[in-house]
């Protein structure tokens, strides 16, 4: 019995069982996760969980965490190779964050009024985002994709993203600035870096590679090459193109 519970005690947290379904998610549990997740989660999904630097978090079903013991998990431990962390919060916590996380998914959603078969041609000729994005197999790379965007992003979102893009840059997307023991000054988007070197594309679409020792100065800046559709689209236009964004929802 004692190698027993020797065992149990020692495997990775991970694979404890967990309940199928929130044991706190009373009004005064949801009421503390909302602070915790107001403390530890809204910079980067946002105070209404639409989204920004993290994931849409205010829809009804998350890809990643459908399961209450999945989304508990994901909190917990965060995701590898992404930017979503661990958290050290006690497994109360955990649940109340989680039961929080739950109620964003409720909110209204924010209101689509524009056409979508407009906004798919304008995406396509006079705002020119396939300059920069992809969608399905076509456009550039220099920008976030845009298949399935409609099921990350609210409506809300994507508006402000149209009318202010330098206002929340993603990490993967950051302009960089490399310069060479040689001279050389290349500027673009990093693709990977670890400890040894860093690959980008620079705005002409072309592929870099360096080793850490090759370079002298290595700049990030949190700007973006987008620009804002403000007086280059009227708010109707704009509407229209949030509308056929919102309608990318990719596999459901």
């Amino acid at each position: 019995m004692i190698w027993w519970a020797a065992l149990l005690l020692f495997q990775p947290p991970q694979v404890l069982d967990l309940p199928d379904r929130n044991p706190f998610t009373s009004t005064a549990d949801i009421a503390h996760g909302k602070s915790l997740y107001q403390g530890r989660c809204a910079g980067c999904h946002g105070p209404e969980g639409n989204g920004g630097k993290g994931a849409n978090l205010a829809v009804p079903s998350l890809t990643r965490a459908a399961e209450d013991k999945s989304l508990y998990r994901i909190i917990r431990y965060g995701i590898p190779d992404t930017e979503m962390p661990g958290s050290l919060m006690d497994s109360r916590e955990l649940w109340q964050t989680a039961a929080f996380v739950r109620t964003l998914g409720q909110l209204p959603s924010s209101p689509v009024t524009g056409n979508a078969q407009s906004g798919e041609q304008l995406l396509r000729l006079k705002a020119g985002c396939l300059q920069c994005h992809a969608l399905g197999n076509e456009g550039g790379r220099m920008g976030p994709p845009l298949s399935g965007i409609g099921a990350r992003r609210s409506a809300g979102h994507l508006r402000n993203k149209i009318l202010q893009p330098a206002a929340d840059v993603p990490d993967t997307f950051r302009s960089l600035a490399v310069t060479t023991r040689d001279g050389r000054v290349i500027r673009g988007i990093r693709l990977n870096e670890d400890s040894w070197s860093i690959q980008l594309r620079d705005f002409n679409d072309r592929f870099h590679s360096f080793w850490k020792d090759e370079i002298v100065q290595l700049t990030s800046e949190k700007r973006t090459t987008m620009p804002s559709a403000r007086g280059r689209l009227t708010d109707q236009e704009i509407n229209d193109v949030v509308a056929f964004l919102a309608t990318q929802r990719g596999a459901q």
